[in-house]
């Protein structure tokens, strides 16, 4: 696909400075840009490139302008390229990726076969059933469904509108997944919740996990995350969630609205995480705790108790970010001594 920067300055309601007729087929980072890329700017420490980018245009986010790259921006009025000023550059970006993204992977429709489509199961006009999928007893899809190969959707599942399970998805019984959600190859939702009890002889019973998983509309859960269903009730993924490669969230857990949960993250049993909050890579939340809304916690953090105030947090056990920091310096010159 080919867009002119007039074009893409008209579509994000940016202002444009430099060559309206520039033609771009391609994005690419601003360093490495040549001239039929489109690159963005978010962080200042990029602007020095656009003395010397070869892009044939760039987002900019209207933020970083000042009269310090004003004479960098100038080169641009009399030049073959072009800068588009915007509000948000990265977010401009994904907007017009998504439009690109939707043309190089138009939607599919039909049902491939060989395929297993238990009896009274309705398939919706629109929707696409991929080769080797298995669809068991009651189940419900909405319009627009896309079930890629060798998916697996349990008995009494229910499945939203435009919702996209990708290659080996696995669904186990009566989940409920919402609308407008994807789901990558090899998300598993609804399997047995990690619950056993010793008897009297010390021997491990197995509890039931008698519950379901409930996830809400415009989720997405990256490869290989695992969801399982509640011992009793639900495990609920509130909407908006995104959710990153290779996490495992355990029964009766409750994640919030809007909320990022990064690669390696672990969430246990009975623990619920609030709205906008970020877990980022390998934390792990102890079970039966509460984590309030509008918390950040780095990379390898350990949450093992209740978090009632917003903030960000580091370390294990994970405290303010502040004194995490300080307490490494102390703990820096202390190894030094």
């Amino acid at each position: 696909m080919e867009f002119s920067a007039g074009q893409i300055a008209a579509l994000l309601g940016g202002k444009l400075i430099g060559n309206a007729n520039a033609m771009v087929s391609d994005v690419s980072p601003i360093e490495s840009a040549q001239s039929r890329h489109l690159s963005f700017i978010t962080d200042e420490k990029y602007l020095p490139y656009l003395e010397k980018t070869q892009a044939g245009a760039v987002l900019v986010s209207k933020g970083l302008v000042n009269e310090g790259i004003s004479g960098l921006m100038a080169r641009f009025e009399e030049s073959q390229q072009a800068v588009i000023l915007v509000e948000n550059a990265r977010g401009a970006m994904g907007q017009l990726l998504q439009l690109v993204s939707k043309a190089m992977n138009p939607r599919k429709q039909g049902i491939e076969q060989p395929c297993c489509i238990a009896d009274g199961v309705t398939i919706p006009e629109d929707a696409y059933i991929g080769a080797f999928a298995y669809i068991g007893r009651n189940v419900q899809l909405g319009a627009g469904v896309q079930i890629y190969p060798n998916v697996y959707i349990g008995d009494n599942v229910t499945i939203g509108e435009n919702t996209i399970l990708y290659a080996g998805v696995k669904v186990y019984a009566h989940s409920v997944i919402g609308s407008d959600c994807i789901l990558h190859a090899g998300v598993i939702i609804g399997s047995d919740g990690f619950g056993f009890e010793p008897d009297a002889q010390g021997v491990n019973q197995k509890i039931p996990q008698i519950g379901n998983v409930i996830i809400e509309d415009d989720v997405e859960i990256g490869a290989n995350t695992t969801i399982d269903r509640a011992m009793m009730g639900s495990t609920i993924i509130r909407r908006n969630v995104k959710i990153d490669n290779l996490v495992q969230i355990a029964h009766n857990v409750e994640v919030g609205e809007s909320t990022f949960l990064c690669a390696q993250a672990g969430i246990a049993g009975s623990s619920k995480v609030g709205k906008h909050c970020i877990l980022t890579g390998q934390v792990g939340v102890a079970g039966h705790i509460e984590i309030t809304d509008n918390c950040i916690f780095g990379a390898q953090s350990g949450v093992a108790g209740n978090i009632r105030k917003p903030g960000t947090y580091m370390g294990s056990p994970a405290i303010d970010a502040s004194i995490w920091r300080r307490s490494v310096v102390r703990f820096k010159q202390s190894g030094q001594q």
